[in-house]
């Protein structure tokens, strides 16, 4: 048996009941989300019947009344088997290659398993321009419930045949609004209000060390704040994108959408059924008090478009819930349009957070160049729609809480 051990909460989260696994038996919609380790073996073939065994527990709860929701990796890997190339793509273009070639022979093993089974599964195929644009995002949530409402499965992937992560980010510094099927899996959960997430890998769950390394690594079965857990983890595995550290940021952003959030082993037979259960199955992340639909699309789901950076003392005020006036303001970075969503940065260069701004950029930079001696003068952010982030072990801020914006 796994030694095991948990990381308790430093701080309890202010008004949130203590919850147990036990809720997570009780949990009416369920992201499954299927990473590429599970999918396949090591030489890239595909892993039928894991597969096909995700796909019969996704028919159970069907029947059983249940939402449920498969993300899946793969496409790729399969793309790459077919074409027979040596050696896992390295660039985007290939990546993309393999992805339109792998991506309707996945889909063709999901239909043939449901259909088996009775159950109708839909495919949607999904880009960061989804989420960051605030009227797709409404139409994928739309569609989604529709989906449910009829009885459907829906099989979600990024969309790597025409993802642009990889050519607009690079060398940028910046990072996409998911760049792995984690955070995907994560976003979709949270922008449906799921009560679950189960994040399937090819380990066990969060481990104290990287077992390929030590052997005295240990289970952490339980993490309540993931950003927090102060513990190393390996960064990448051998056939996907994501790692453990993906898996972690994920979980930050499933519990703060009020999502449950478990980390295990897809390839222990049983696994699923015993998660579901709740019984003790790999690492369990619990939920926090969650923000609202609209917080969390500011927080996690859109890509801002400039950064207004704080001057001296605005921090303190900012986080004692004052709204974002010009003069709070040291300097406005990036062209964006009222309505858009910017980053808020210390004078340090660290990010305090993100809010959706009143006004555009050259009005925003010319309040700014006036610079009023208090921290008044025109508002550029009002408090409702600013989202700050997380402080280690802190209290929440404003009535939107904590954020990892």
């Amino acid at each position: 048996m796994t030694q095991a051990q948990q990381i308790p909460t430093p701080r309890p989260e202010p008004g949130v009941p203590d919850v147990t696994r036990e809720a997570i038996a009780r949990a009416g919609r369920i992201v499954l989300k299927v990473g590429t380790g599970v999918l396949t073996h090591p030489d890239g073939t595909i892993a039928r019947s894991r597969l096909f065994s995700v796909v019969e527990v996704a028919s159970r709860l069907r029947r059983e009344g249940r939402e449920v929701l498969i993300v899946t990796s793969g496409a790729v890997g399969l793309g790459s088997v077919a074409l027979q190339l040596p050696d896992p793509p390295d660039t985007a273009e290939l990546k993309q290659t393999c992805a339109a070639v792998g991506q309707s022979r996945l889909m063709e093993l999901y239909q043939q398993g449901f259909a088996r089974l009775g159950v109708t599964c839909a495919q949607i195929l999904i880009t960061w321009t989804d989420f960051d644009d605030r009227v797709r995002y409404l139409n994928l949530h739309e569609t989604l419930q529709s989906l449910f409402r009829l009885g459907v499965v829906p099989i979600v992937n990024e969309n790597d045949t025409i993802s642009l992560n990889d050519r607009v980010y690079r060398g940028t510094g910046k990072r996409p609004i998911f760049d792995d099927n984690d955070r995907l899996g994560a976003l979709v959960a949270s922008e449906l209000a799921a009560d679950l997430i189960v994040l399937l890998t090819d380990v066990p769950g969060v481990m104290t060390a990287d077992p390929r390394r030590d052997p005295g690594a240990t289970l952490i079965t339980r993490i309540d704040r993931p950003e927090d857990h102060g513990i190393e983890v390996d960064g990448r595995s051998d056939a996907g994108r994501g790692g453990m550290a993906s898996k972690l940021e994920a979980a930050s952003v499933a519990s703060r959408g009020g999502c449950h959030t478990v980390i295990a082993s897809g390839l222990a037979p049983g696994v699923l059924d015993r998660v579901l259960a709740g019984e003790e199955e790999g690492t369990w992340i619990p939920p926090r008090q969650a923000l609202s639909s609209r917080s969390r699309w500011i927080a996690y789901c859109s890509h801002p478009r400039g950064t207004l950076v704080l001057g001296p003392e605005a921090v303190d005020r900012l986080r004692d819930g004052a709204a974002l006036r010009a003069g709070a303001v040291a300097k406005a970075e990036g062209q964006f349009r009222r309505g858009d969503v910017v980053e808020i940065r210390a004078p340090d260069g660290s990010l305090v957070g993100r809010g959706v701004v009143a006004v555009d950029s050259a009005v925003a930079r010319e309040a700014v160049a006036r610079r009023p001696a208090s921290f008044g003068g025109r508002e550029l952010v009002a408090r409702e729609h600013i989202i700050l982030k997380h402080r280690p072990q802190g209290r929440p801020d404003g009535s939107n809480g904590d954020s990892n914006g």
